[in-house]
């Protein structure tokens, strides 16, 4: 176990009971993500938050009838509350826009309509790499692998709202565009950026320097960044039709990312690490966000028949073990919240991961931890 782990644990002193909170431990995560952490007046119009909103939205999807309004209030205030500044001008942007969607989708209002129509607007006139991948950024031309992400929640939500396959047809392109840059054949994952130019852009977070001169890659596969993209394949494959003509293209490169993480999952805590591909190494760390992400597509993968399930249930129930008895830090007598989050993270060398702040909570750990939970006791309440 890494060093930087078992000190943040050490240090807590407070961990969940696995037994004590084995069926509730998702609610108490997402009220405090309601409640303190990001109360929906206060919502900003970011990527972090889109994750959070996101889980939300799935949420209010599994809620019984009479516990919907708490979710659906919860959406309309922050949409509202965001609704002048709301845009998809870059994949960031476009992230929060699915609440648009799903708001125009579930009450049928016309201004949320208009404002999703408008965000894909943005989106369709943002920069381009020459593949046709959206750039990450709109000051120079750089696809990451967080992009997937982030605008497949938004893609999905559209084609939900209007069974537009052009919706899914645009994340299949991007998809396309961007494994051409970023897999790797060897281990399945994806590396987490790649450079139109040769030219150093300073974003006042990644490393100068991060792309490799012929390849115009990263160098590392970065947890949380692969995280991403298999929950971005396993929402699309769960949403498109069984007969859709892009379900083979997704499956593959759904199978071919996952296919290394049940060596390189930790048998102790089930955790992955920030950098999954050298567990080995004193100054790696267990990474809870990627953890809970990776899960949560296996899981998805599993109640889809798409895994075999002799070699991946054992690693979503270790994975969603791990993190109920380590991961999950209390906040309160009322809360429990995500521990061991790699805060937010650029681009950058070996090195730069190993160093990244851990920190506790963050929209997007609380988000992915609920996202996992929901899927993962839906799941078992299927066998």
């Amino acid at each position: 176990m890494g060093l930087r782990f078992k000190t943040l644990i050490t240090g807590m002193g407070m961990l969940l009971s696995l037994s004590l909170f084995s069926q509730n431990w998702v609610h108490t995560v997402e009220s405090y993500g309601r409640d303190v952490f990001m109360p929906a007046d206060k919502y900003k119009w970011d990527w972090g938050q889109a994750t959070f909103l996101n889980a939300v939205v799935h949420l209010y999807n599994q809620a019984p009838a009479q516990e919907k309004g708490k979710y659906l209030a919860y959406i309309k205030t922050a949409m509202d509350a965001t609704y002048d500044v709301a845009n998809g001008k870059h994949p960031n942007a476009v992230a929060s826009g699915h609440g648009m969607a799903f708001l125009a989708r579930v009450t049928g209002e016309k201004k949320y309509r208009d404002k999703a129509m408008a965000i894909y607007e943005d989106y369709l006139k943002t920069p381009r790499a020459p593949n046709g991948g959206i750039s990450h950024r709109v000051e120079t031309v750089e696809l990451w692998d967080d992009t997937i992400y982030m605008i497949s929640m938004f893609l999905l939500e559209m084609y939900r709202l209007t069974g537009d396959e052009k919706y899914i047809a645009s994340f299949v392109e991007q998809v396309k565009a961007h494994r051409e840059k970023l897999a790797d054949n060897k281990w399945g994952l994806w590396y987490h950026g790649w450079d139109a130019d040769s030219e150093p852009y300073d974003d006042k977070c990644s490393m100068l320097g991060w792309p490799d001169p012929v390849s115009h890659h990263s160098s590392q596969f970065w947890g949380r960044g692969n995280g991403w993209v298999t929950m971005a394949l396993a929402d699309a494959l769960h949403t498109i039709p069984k007969n859709s003509k892009y379900r083979k293209t997704l499956t593959k490169e759904f199978k071919n990312i996952l296919m290394k993480l049940p060596e390189l999952q930790d048998p102790k805590t089930g955790h992955w690490f920030q950098l999954p591909i050298y567990p080995g190494d004193p100054a790696n760390f267990l990474e809870s966000s990627c953890t809970a992400m990776f899960g949560y597509a296996i899981t998805l993968g599993l109640d889809m028949k798409l895994l075999r399930e002799d070699k991946y249930r054992p690693v979503a129930d270790l994975a969603y073990k791990g993190l109920e008895q380590y991961s999950l830090v209390k906040k309160t007598d009322n809360y429990f919240i995500p521990g061991q989050v790699c805060g937010g993270t650029c681009i950058g060398d070996k090195n730069y991961y190993f160093q990244r702040k851990i920190t506790e909570g963050t929209p997007f750990g609380i988000g992915a931890f609920v996202l996992f939970g929901l899927a993962y006791q839906q799941y078992n309440n299927h066998k």
